[in-house]
């Protein structure tokens, strides 16, 4: 905001000069109507994302950001370097932080500590009132916008969650922008998705067995299996689910999706080494694929790369294409 402010003050004041001085109350008064239409630019929200009423100041300059699908928003968006705090998984997915920025445990954060730091902004996800009781509550009492992102269900909300954080922050027209590249992707997708006569069923993986978590209707990810023409095993249970090791071979997929980064340092080999997997068509066929676990498990727009991975690895032939 401030940068794009000294450039439109820097203009006019450039036009004053080849006027030779010109009428100094006509510079100020066309400064002024400048600055006016720069504010009504940029949409403030009045309300975070889980319906809180929220005051958002005018410049925002110092921001927290405790979830990383928000802090990613905010680094794409330029605004990095005035990231004054994250949460501890922040780092390993957002580029740009400074090495020595700020860390909180989302779940107990130092309410201490952040009020020292003087933020305009708090981005908090409900991860951060999982007990149920508003751990920030003293911050707001302290005139701090705490601004809260729920964790979407639905692309159509994360779209919303973006332009959101981007309005929060005086970058609408960005924040549209990664919004309308996001809508770009999905409908190249869905174009060809809805030519698929005979859709392959998807297993997709959060977490491998013994512990194995997948999801079903109700979930982002569902949908953008939906999109690339394919068919969710699960999607006659809804929401995020623990499922057995029978249920998932007797369901015997065509293909296996994995977002598993943590359990093996080859989450693909691991599922097609798996004893009593030998007759799943996946296994069999050697369908099986990593899908980017930043890209798939952070709801921002940052999903629509997991989305053309998906489509790949699905639909091999019919995506090759895809950009």
């Amino acid at each position: 905001m401030k940068k794009r402010m000294g450039i439109l003050a820097a203009l006019f004041l450039a036009a004053g000069l080849t006027a030779c001085g010109g009428n100094t109350a006509g510079n100020e008064e066309s400064v002024s109507q400048a600055q006016t239409a720069e504010s009504a630019d940029v949409t403030r929200p009045q309300e975070d994302r889980a319906g809180n009423p929220i005051t958002v100041p005018e410049e925002v300059d110092s921001i927290i950001s405790l979830a990383p699908a928000t802090t990613q928003i905010l680094c794409d968006l330029g605004l990095a370097d005035e990231i004054v705090a994250v949460d501890t998984n922040s780092p390993q997915y957002a580029e740009g932080l400074a090495e020595d920025v700020m860390q909180f445990d989302m779940m107990e954060p130092d309410l201490e500590q952040i009020l020292n730091a003087q933020p305009d902004i708090i981005f908090v996800s409900n991860m951060s009132s999982q007990g149920g009781d508003d751990i920030f509550a003293g911050i707001r009492e302290a005139g701090i916008c705490v601004a809260e992102i729920p964790t979407s269900n639905t692309i159509e909300d994360v779209k919303k969650d973006v332009q959101f954080t981007a309005d929060c922050v005086g970058k609408s027209e960005e924040g549209a922008a990664l919004v309308e590249g996001m809508e770009a992707v999905i409908d190249e997708v869905s174009a060809i998705g809805q030519t698929m006569e005979e859709k392959k069923t998807v297993l997709f993986e959060i977490s491998p067995v013994p512990y194995l978590y997948s999801f079903g209707t109700g979930v982002y990810l569902n949908e953008m299996i939906e999109l690339i023409g394919a068919q969710n095993v699960l999607a006659d249970q809804e929401g995020w689910l623990s499922v057995t090791e029978e249920s998932a071979v007797a369901a015997n997929p065509d293909v296996i999706l994995t977002s598993d980064n943590f359990s093996n340092e080859d989450p693909v080999a691991e599922i097609l080494g798996r004893a009593g997997w030998e007759n799943v068509t996946a296994v069999k066929d050697g369908a099986v694929a990593y899908i980017d676990n930043a890209a798939s498990s952070l709801p921002n727009h940052h999903i629509v790369d997991a989305l053309k991975e998906m489509a790949k690895a699905v639909y091999p032939e019919e995506y090759a294409g895809l950009n």
